[in-house]
């Protein structure tokens, strides 16, 4: 199980101020050295925390995988065109979200989808979808070409431990069938130190992203630490 690690928040303090630091890049090192197998961002149109400068720096220092996620815009190709991440997340985006709120409604905006994952595949850049766990968004993913999706665990990681074994069931059965159609599959969405384990154990499932709860995690015992006992966890 790979651990992807998602730095927005430390960017989201530096932009609280306007000011130079914490520096997202240097957060990106230190998740390396803790374990994580990759480092997501996520590039609003509104840049409310991550920049475009800290794309290319990132893209300079990230050893592992760095991926972006991103609408689906001629904005962002570009940029993504640009930047050359190893993967772009393509995902929604609502105004004056507190943060990403569901998955692509991939049915409802196939063609888009599917022609801003072959454009971003022409620049040699790994495609996944963020989709909730359903089985008629999980097909149309498959349609569109792209490699991989990311299922959203954001209405497990809400619900109380005892109560939500019904999402869990729907998580592992998206997770089966993406798998069965040649789907890499990942994961992710508010995700805890203490909600983790079973959407881990899922075997279909090869990496988690997460974000919130790392960095969360961090102010207290630095980010290194914090990444590490993630690590662990899904190990």
């Amino acid at each position: 199980m790979r651990l992807g690690v998602n730095i927005d928040h430390v960017a989201t303090v530096r932009q609280a101020r306007c000011a130079a630091e914490p520096d997202p890049v240097t957060a990106a090192a230190l998740a390396e050295l803790g374990g994580a197998a990759g480092i997501t961002v996520h590039l609003r149109g509104d840049r409310r925390h991550i920049q475009n400068r800290d794309l290319h720096l990132l893209r300079q220092v990230v050893r592992t995988r760095l991926n972006v996620e991103m609408a689906a815009t001629d904005e962002m190709v570009s940029i993504a065109a640009d930047v050359q991440p190893d993967q772009v997340t393509l995902v929604p985006e609502k105004e004056n979200e507190v943060t990403t709120t569901g998955g692509l409604d991939v049915v409802r905006h196939h063609e888009l989808i599917r022609d801003i994952a072959e454009r971003l595949k022409e620049h040699g850049i790994l495609v996944s979808l963020f989709i909730d766990p359903l089985e008629d968004q999980v097909g149309a993913a498959q349609l569109t070409g792209a490699k991989a999706v990311e299922i959203n665990t954001g209405t497990y990681s809400e619900m109380a431990v005892h109560s939500c074994q019904q999402e869990l069931d729907r998580i592992r059965r998206a997770a089966t069938m993406a798998h069965s159609l040649g789907l890499e599959v990942l994961g992710g969405h508010g995700l805890t130190y203490v909600n983790v384990k079973p959407v881990a154990r899922i075997p279909e499932i090869v990496e988690l992203n997460i974000g919130h709860s790392i960095v969360s995690r961090a102010v207290l015992i630095g980010l290194e630490r914090a990444v590490r006992d993630m690590v662990v966890l899904l190990g």
